[in-house]
C-alpha cells in the first residue's frame, strides 16, 4: 500500500507573514514558494496560465527560475566536446 503524503497547507495568516522575497511574482503576492510542494505547484501552475494566454513567458520563465533554486535544479550547463588532434 502506498503511503500518502500529508498535504501542506498555507493560512491566510501565513501567507500575509511570508516576505515578498518568498512569492514567484513578489509585486502581486502571487504563486507563494516557501518550501518544495508550493515551488513545484508554482511551476505547474505558472504553465498552465501561460499556456491560457494569462501570462507572458518571460513572467512564467522567472517563476520557474525562483522555483528550481527552491527545489535545487540548477541550470544545465552545456557540455564542452573534446576535440581530437588533427593528423597530418
Amino acid at each position: 500500500m502506498a503511503r500518502r503524503r500529508k498535504r501542506k497547507s498555507l493560512s491566510a495568516k501565513r501567507r500575509r507573514k511570508l516576505p515578498k522575497s518568498a512569492f514567484g511574482l513578489p509585486g502581486s503576492r502571487k504563486y507563494p514558494m516557501h518550501d518544495r510542494a508550493h515551488a513545484a505547484n508554482a511551476k505547474a501552475r505558472a504553465t498552465q496560465m501561460y499556456r491560457k494566454g494569462k501570462i507572458s513567458k518571460s513572467t512564467r520563465d522567472r517563476i520557474h527560475a525562483k522555483a528550481n533554486k527552491k527545489l535545487g535544479k540548477g541550470r544545465k550547463r552545456k557540455t564542452r566536446r573534446r576535440t581530437r588532434k588533427r593528423r597530418r
